[in-house]
């Protein structure tokens, strides 16, 4: 398996970022791959695949691009650069990063992403990192800009709920299933980032990044020894446009608007991420805050500035009760 050894410095540094890019670069993988893993993103890729598959057709070259950079074990390193971690940017400012990639590194690091020698047209072409921004411009313009706004309220949703889980628990509880099945804290300052047998890491003193994704796929990447970066994929209740079902019997006994923000608190959130989530008005969602409270369905703790609700243990109960959930 590959692990990072992570430094005392670079861990209580550690924070959380949007990144658009990370975003563009996860909807090409969905893309790619065909294929959704939950209804909402299911939807979305009928949707959104005939127009990508057509501007791949119209771009051969493009087209063996994605492929060659999308490798089976690895992603080249120039689709994937690490975040800056200076607080979020734009995607057009991140996507320079791309850009200003030497067409020769590009080739290089295909070789990697691909396992072999880089064939024909790629290896000739002078222009690929501009090739992969084109690509990824457009994948954020038509299929991610026009959704933008919602999947960035269940990146934030998510954020909060792991600051939150930092505060309980520390590290390892925030980070032990940022990708369930790659990822876990191993103890000892060992972070899994990967099952397969990359040779270890050691972060100390470099800064530590973690990247939420809507979609079900993660990666790493890393600039030298100053900046790594974990994308993970967000809790999946949250990348779902549907969001989470309310059992029938359940929205009988609380009322159905209840009922959803009692299921949404699995994991805690904001009142101001329930009224987004939810799209609720802000007195509503206090209104069905203060009930479930009373009655002791949930509770309320803070996470630096913000309050945050979650389930209690016999709100989890009711969700579950049969006929319930």
């Amino acid at each position: 398996m590959g692990w990072w050894r992570i430094g005392a410095d670079s861990l209580a540094g550690g924070r959380f970022l949007l990144s658009p890019l990370a975003e563009a670069i996860a909807a090409l993988k969905v893309l790619h791959a065909a294929a959704g893993s939950h209804p909402g993103e299911r939807a979305w890729l009928a949707e959104r695949l005939p127009a990508y598959r057509e501007r791949l057709a119209a771009e051969p070259l493009d087209a063996l691009l994605v492929r060659a950079a999308l490798g089976r074990t690895w992603n080249a390193d120039f689709l994937t650069p690490t975040p800056q971690g200076d607080g979020e940017r734009t995607f057009a400012e991140e996507v320079e990063a791309v850009r200003a990639v030497e067409p020769a590194d590009a080739v290089e690091q295909l070789a990697v992403s691909l396992g072999r020698p880089v064939p024909e047209p790629l290896r000739s072409a002078r222009d690929l990192p501009e090739r992969m921004a084109g690509v990824l411009t457009w994948v954020w313009r038509e299929t991610v800009l026009p959704e933008w706004p919602r999947r960035r309220r269940a990146l934030e949703a998510d954020v909060v709920a792991r600051t939150a889980r930092l505060g309980r628990g520390g590290w390892a509880a925030a980070l032990d299933e940022l990708c369930p099945g790659k990822t876990r804290w191993l103890g000892d300052g060992r972070l899994q980032v990967s099952t397969r047998a990359y040779p270890p890491r050691a972060v100390d003193g470099g800064r530590l990044l973690f990247v939420p994704v809507t979609a079900n796929t993660g990666w790493v990447s890393c600039e030298g020894t100053e900046r790594f970066a974990v994308v993970y994929p967000c809790a999946g209740v949250l990348a779902d446009t549907a969001g989470p079902l309310v059992p029938e019997a359940l929205g009988a006994l609380l009322g159905r608007s209840r009922a959803e923000v009692l299921v949404r608190l699995e994991s805690p959130h904001s009142t101001s991420q329930l009224v987004a989530l939810t799209g609720q008005g802000l007195g509503s969602v206090g209104r069905h805050l203060r009930v479930l409270l009373d009655a002791g369905l949930v509770r309320r703790g803070r996470a630096g500035r913000s309050v945050l609700y979650e389930r209690t243990e016999a709100g989890s109960t009711l969700v579950r009760a049969p006929g319930g959930g």
